[in-house]
């Protein structure tokens, strides 16, 4: 098997906003480029991005390994951590030369290691020195440049402490703002509580919108459904979805038709061009193949997809059989063969029993519910 247009870098791109309705959060040893890769089966048009990759390693580090990408991860931000704004700089050339569409300076990120460094959350508090940052950034390439933060944190969690910081920011020009609607406990609480305890106050991110409107405001926080991104985006300009993207991949099935085709966008035009999870699961194959073959082990690679079936019959199978032998050594795509035969078994099982507890003389045939977002298996053969 072969993999068409894998690239390690790309061309610099002339800059124009990156105004997606919908995204998928930066996240720490999840959104790497396979993750990314396989996202891309499953929706092409939703906004990605990567892990946050320091300044400083961006500077001293190996730039491919960090921030290589294949062409098909498009549209994709780098999310860099940093306060120094001429390794930010750096940071912004880098991203331009590789090809990226645009650069997000996380001041978001409440980890101890983090605010060692005096970068991520703890910047909310020295607006100054981010809107230095974010005018170094964009003097730097041609990129834009849009900032990740919070509510608040500590004490300093008023709305006119975020407007504070906002509006001195946005003097630099930059118009793009991701906000998480949670304030951050510097002290007290870890990063995995952070995500969950604070309270989410999505009412103080659409007064934010209203109060300014020529900004670009994306809203992040506990977002399940995409229903819950249509009722937001009545009220911002963008939602932005984290760990329900990486625990539920297949949500993003509908996206591209809900969310870019439906105008006479670029999106999907019917359900019926939605790939099911078995299509995706093929599209995959030459990818893994080709990464096994320069010597990545497979279960970096499967890891990202083990909750595709979540919900759906073989859900179990497909997961124990990807768990026990992407492990083993000179493991390659026929382990991912073998587990994709393993959910469609089960399947024709699943269809064949509802067939027998039909009433007699009722058919089946199989279909997808654009309702519930899943694949039903009605009668025999394989749904989606």
């Amino acid at each position: 098997m072969t993999v068409e247009a894998i690239t390690f870098k790309g061309q610099p791109q002339a800059a124009r906003p990156i105004e997606v309705p919908i995204s998928i959060a930066p996240m720490m040893d999840r959104t790497d480029r396979h993750y990314r890769y396989f996202m891309r089966q499953v929706t092409q048009h939703t906004l990605l991005y990567t892990e946050m990759v320091t300044a400083q390693a961006i500077l001293h580090g190996d730039r491919d390994h960090l921030l290589g990408f294949t062409a098909a991860e498009r549209p994709l931000v780098l999310q860099v951590g940093g306060d120094d704004p001429a390794l930010l700089a750096a940071s912004a050339r880098a991203a331009a030369d590789f090809g990226y569409d645009a650069i997000n300076l996380n001041v978001g990120c409440p980890s101890d290691r983090v605010r060692s460094g005096n970068f991520g959350a703890c910047l909310m508090a020295q607006p100054d020195r981010v809107a230095d940052a974010v005018a170094t950034m964009m003097a730097a390439s041609p990129l834009p440049v849009s900032v990740k933060h919070r509510i608040g944190i500590d004490d300093l969690d008023r709305y006119d402490d975020m407007v504070r910081f906002v509006s001195t920011v946005a003097q630099t020009g930059c118009r793009h703002f991701t906000v998480h609607a949670r304030k951050a406990w510097l002290q007290g609480l870890s990063p995995k509580d952070n995500r969950t305890v604070p309270p989410l106050r999505y009412p103080e991110v659409h007064r934010l919108k209203r109060d300014f409107p020529h900004l670009w405001i994306e809203i992040n926080g506990g977002f399940t459904r995409l229903g819950q991104v249509t009722e937001q985006l009545n009220r911002v300009d963008a939602v932005m979805i984290g760990r329900a993207a990486y625990d539920q991949p297949y949500l993003f099935a509908d996206v591209d038709l809900r969310f870019f085709g439906a105008a006479g966008g670029p999106g999907l035009k019917s359900w019926s061009q939605v790939r099911s999870r078995p299509q995706i699961v093929k599209a995959m194959l030459p990818y893994i193949d080709h990464w096994v073959g320069q010597g990545t082990k497979l279960n970096k690679l499967t890891r990202h997809m083990l909750m595709l079936f979540a919900g759906q019959p073989g859900s179990r199978q497909w997961k124990q059989i990807l768990t026990a032998a992407s492990g083993q050594p000179g493991a390659g795509v026929e382990v991912v063969q073998q587990a994709l035969a393993a959910v469609l078994r089960q399947g024709e099982i699943q269809a064949q029993l509802a067939v027998e507890a039909q009433p007699l003389g009722v058919g089946g045939e199989g279909f997808r519910d654009p309702g519930k977002g899943v694949d039903v298996f009605v009668g025999a053969g394989e749904g989606g």
